[in-house]
């Protein structure tokens, strides 16, 4: 494998010509680029040819001061009536794929287990497929990203164990339908948001608000449904359709605030509760045990029965453990990380006081639209790293990376955010030997962000949502990344 890895880089330094690229900027010849985006934020058609209500629809429309300008995605880009004019962008980008999302209540409008496919839905997804298969870009596809059917968020949604058997049929239709074309799945999107945010902190839908107890029940059952998809594609279809699964977990880069050993600890505590959390079970075998051993001990000195981190039978170990053919990631930014004095507040029952550390941004650290989101190039490096290390040198994508801004078609720090997040990418691996095959830029073109709307743009194109017909705009961010993506290389003399 090191003999063929080491061929292929020479192969690749070869392909510049000499004096006029540094070998230290140009990627493998195996290295492929893509875009992403996701079906709530970009599909619009919100209740079209049969679609159901998922918890973003009833959300945006029962309460829209969820959302900073009080938009939602009912029109979003108008992707469901655009994918054409999508994939010619795509073309024009040169991506070798793209990673885009299913809408669960466009396939199975009720989301139920035994219920009725909309065919409507079906066939919207195989149009798509095709036109990227037609046009030589290779699909990446996210079963879900956030948008829960609305049905199932009334029996509970995650939190419920029965969400698993939903999941399980969801995707089973899934693979039914796509999988001859489709050969690279993601089963969750970011599940710490979905668990966290969307029921500890209230921060996306459906927005409850019970952390320290419903984003454990939820991470739970998700695991569970992750694995139970993955076992469905391994014993159905795996041997025809000849596929790969994930799972799309994110987290910062914690750096430690100082070289003391308890900053040093407390970052890799966060790092387990964030990452480890999800990637844990599914590599290693359970929850990290930091997370046990803390959760377990909190929970007994606050008087509950038993541990508020549920557990995982001996039989669901050992089903779970394995389901995965690479590691994808989600990452954005880093923070730094300060240890805090280890007491037990029993009045206080949340994820926050379970992980009980500080985090910080530098103040010199350029900022974006996104209060969330600094740039710190060099924390994408030590993050590839660490996911390396921590699970055994796994063939890595990087499923999402990219920056916000307010606006505009001269978006150099964009361009800038790429180049130097791209060059941390390429040293970790030609100088660390990070084996990571695949980067996503986030996003395609700007599209509903969430709970803050239509404020903070992340796109390679523009798109004017004042406009009925959606027009989009490539901005200088599009021209840079395609030059990136046909030669290769980070500078601009590179052939």
């Amino acid at each position: 494998m090191y003999a063929d890895l080491f061929l292929t880089l020479l192969f690749s330094v070869l392909l510049c010509k000499e004096a006029t690229c540094a070998t230290n900027q140009t990627f493998p010849n195996y290295f492929k680029f893509g875009v992403a985006t996701a079906s709530y934020q970009v599909e619009g058609a919100w209740n079209e040819d049969g679609k159901g209500e998922n918890i973003w629809d009833h959300l945006c429309h029962t309460n829209p001061d969820f959302v900073d300008d009080r938009s939602n995605g009912d029109i979003a880009c108008d992707s469901y009536h655009k994918y054409k004019d999508d994939v010619a962008m795509l073309k024009d980008l040169g991506v070798d794929f793209y990673r885009f999302s299913l809408s669960w209540s466009r396939l199975i409008p009720l989301g139920l287990a035994g219920s009725p496919v909309n065919q409507a839905g079906i066939d919207y997804y195989k149009n798509l497929i095709q036109e990227l298969v037609n046009n030589n870009i290779e699909p990446l596809v996210t079963i879900f990203h956030w948008d829960l059917p609305e049905t199932l968020q009334e029996y509970g949604g995650f939190p419920n164990p029965e969400s698993e058997e939903h999941f399980a049929y969801y995707a089973r239709v899934v693979f039914e339908n796509f999988g001859d074309s489709v050969k690279y799945w993601l089963t969750f999107n970011e599940p710490l948001q979905t668990c966290h945010e969307g029921y500890g902190i209230g921060f996306t839908a459906p927005g409850y608000k019970s952390s320290g107890l419903a984003e454990y029940k939820c991470t739970h059952t998700l695991i569970k449904a992750h694995a139970r998809a993955y076992h469905v594609y391994d014993e159905e279809f795996r041997t025809q359709q000849q596929g790969y699964v994930g799972i799309a977990p994110d987290t910062y880069w914690y750096e430690p605030a100082s070289g003391s050993v308890s900053d040093q600890e407390a970052a890799e505590r966060a790092l387990q509760f964030t990452y480890g959390w999800f990637a844990n079970p599914i590599f290693n075998g359970n929850y990290p045990s930091v997370m046990i051993e803390r959760i377990d001990e909190r929970s007994k000195l606050q008087g509950f029965a038993s541990s508020r981190l549920p557990k995982f039978t001996d039989e669901e170990v050992e089903y779970i453990k394995g389901t995965h053919d690479f590691l994808a990631i989600n990452a954005y930014s880093t923070l730094y990380v300060q240890a805090k004095e280890e007491e037990v507040d029993t009045a206080v029952i949340s994820y926050d006081s379970d992980l009980n550390v500080d985090t910080f941004f530098d103040d010199s650290w350029e900022e974006s639209a996104s209060s969330w989101l600094r740039v710190v190039p060099w924390g994408m490096r030590k993050l590839l790293n660490w996911l390396s290390k921590t699970y055994n040198h796994p063939e890595i994508f990087i499923t999402e990376n990219g920056v916000s801004d307010t606006g505009g078609l001269n978006d150099d720090r964009r361009i800038n955010y790429y180049r130097e997040y791209l060059s941390n990418v390429l040293e970790a691996i030609l100088d660390d030997g990070v084996n990571v095959t695949r980067y996503t830029a986030w996003s395609l073109m700007d599209n509903f962000e969430w709970a803050r709307g239509y404020t903070e743009k992340y796109g390679l194109y523009s798109v004017n949502f004042d406009d009925p017909g959606r027009p989009r705009t490539s901005k200088a961010s599009a021209s840079y990344y395609s030059s990136v993506i046909s030669s290769k290389c980070l500078v601009d003399n590179c052939e």
